[in-house]
This record gives structure tokens, C-alpha cells and sequence, in this order.
């Protein structure tokens, strides 16, 4: 069932709602009101890359209500987007309901991210936003070293790769997608609420992914007086405590793990 429910204490607010979990938020009157708090952490580093309001190439795999296509939108005027949402009742549902902004450069392709991604020339985006859900889980061909080749491939020499990922801790899962991300990135970015990363819930991890160093200092002080408050943790502290030792490949992909009681907030 694919329902958008209207907020009780602010009517411009709606939340898409799959199968009884919340996937997305959007506020139709101010796209800059993030709801969510990993969608926070994804505005905070796409704020932190190159000059503010500077237009970029956004590719995003998932769409849903499309909340932070509409945040680039606002933020970054101009930019040229386009969405892999492979949902087409979604996507109608959204359109009717949520329309996108009047001259908003968002272009939504009805394809799934493998697909949408092997169709794509070379340096096509400087910004590649990974944030497919399946109902509460993420499909398992999104977060495989092969598909991560194709990423790095699509995206530009300096560019940034941000993934939603979901999981506890230890972090099973985790860590072996970071395993696979550091084979074809040359620097990775962590970062969670406090309470993911000690253990105390299921939570949202966002991995942030470059060719080149990350302004991680700079996110971090950031973290610290978010609406959201987070960690941040620097490639070093990645590597030597993220990494699993093999990571997921198309022979053996798995889907995220599903959150305690199968509803959670994702998208």
C-alpha cells in the first residue's frame, strides 16, 4: 500500500508511507525543513562541496517523494538532476500529490539503479546519492563491489558518493559495504547518531565517498550543532574500525538487515 500522509502540526508537511514504513518527508513550502535526521547529515555534505549555491550534477538512486532532489533544488538552483526511481506508481502518486517545483532540473528515469547506472556515460555527476529502499531493506545488488566499480566510473575525479545504509551494531553489514566502497574510493566519510554507533539502536550509517580527501573536520564541527546531532568519523578511524575484510560481491549480495519490528524511518 503507498500512501502520503498529511502532518497534523504543519499541513505543508507529508510523509510517503510503503507498506507501513515511512519512506520519505517532505514540507512542501520550505524543501530545506528535513524531517529525518540522516537527511541532514546528507544536506550537511552536499552544503560543504564547492561554492554555496554552486550548481552540480546530481545523480540520486531512489527517488521516493524525492525530498533532498527538491533540497538541491532550493539550495543550489540550476542543478542538473536526475532520479533512478524504478517505481512508477510511486513516482505518479508523488507527482499528483507533491508536485515537483516549476523548473526544478529534476528529470526521474523509471529504472532501477543498476540498470539506470550501466546506461550512464562516464563522469556523468559530481554527486552520486545512494538511498533505495525495498520496503525496510536495501536491495542487495546496490551495495556490491561491482556495482560500486560503475559508481566510481559515473561519477567525476573529485566527485562525492553518499550511500544510506542501514544496520546495528557491530555492524555486520556495514562494514562489509565499506569494505566495498574502499576498493574503488581512494577516501571514505562515516557518520551516525551517537546511539547507532554505541550499540543502543538500529539506525541509519551514512558512508560519504571520494577520490580525493573529505572535508571531515569541517562536517564534524558541524555534526556537533545539527538540529541532528551526530558523529563524524575520518578515513583513518574507517579503516581501522569499519572495514570488514571481504565485501559483498554479486556472487554473495545481501539485502540490509530488517529493522527490530520491520517499520522504521529510512527515506
Amino acid at each position: 500500500m503507498i500512501e502520503i500522509v498529511q502532518d497534523r502540526d504543519r499541513p505543508s508537511g507529508y510523509t510517503l508511507r510503503i507498506d507501513g514504513t515511512d519512506q520519505s518527508h517532505v514540507d512542501v513550502d520550505d524543501p530545506t525543513r528535513l524531517e529525518f535526521d540522516y537527511m541532514q547529515r546528507i544536506a550537511d555534505v552536499i552544503d560543504a562541496l564547492g561554492s554555496p549555491g554552486e550548481p552540480l550534477r546530481f545523480l540520486h538512486i531512489g527517488g521516493a517523494a524525492m525530498t533532498i532532489p527538491r533540497y538541491v533544488a532550493a539550495t543550489r538552483p540550476t542543478s542538473a538532476q536526475v532520479v533512478l526511481e524504478p517505481d512508477e506508481r510511486v513516482t505518479t502518486l508523488v507527482r499528483e500529490q507533491l508536485p515537483l517545483p516549476r523548473q526544478s532540473g529534476i528529470k526521474v528515469r523509471p529504472v532501477d539503479g543498476r540498470t539506470g547506472v550501466a546506461a550512464l556515460r562516464p563522469d556523468f555527476a559530481d554527486v552520486v546519492i545512494l538511498d533505495a529502499f525495498d520496503g525496510a531493506r536495501i536491495p542487495a545488488g546496490l551495495t556490491t563491489t561491482e556495482f560500486f566499480a560503475e559508481m566510481a566510473r559515473v561519477t567525476v575525479d573529485g566527485g562525492v558518493v553518499l550511500l544510506n545504509l542501514a544496520d546495528k551494531a557491530p555492524f555486520p553489514y556495514v562494514r562489509r559495504v565499506v569494505r566495498g566502497v574502499r576498493d574503488s574510493f581512494a577516501q571514505v566519510m562515516l557518520s551516525a547518531e551517537p546511539a547507532t554507533l554505541k550499540g543502543r539502536r538500529f539506525g541509519n550509517v551514512l558512508v560519504t565517498a571520494s577520490q580525493r580527501p573529505l572535508p571531515w573536520e569541517g562536517l564534524a564541527r558541524r555534526a556537533a550543532s545539527s538540529p541532528f546531532p551526530y558523529r563524524v568519523l575520518p578515513y583513518r578511524d574507517v579503516v581501522e574500525g569499519f572495514a570488514a575484510r571481504s565485501p559483498f560481491t554479486d556472487a554473495d549480495a545481501e539485502r540490509s538487515p530488517a529493522p527490530p519490528g520491520g517499520v522504521a524511518f529510512f527515506r
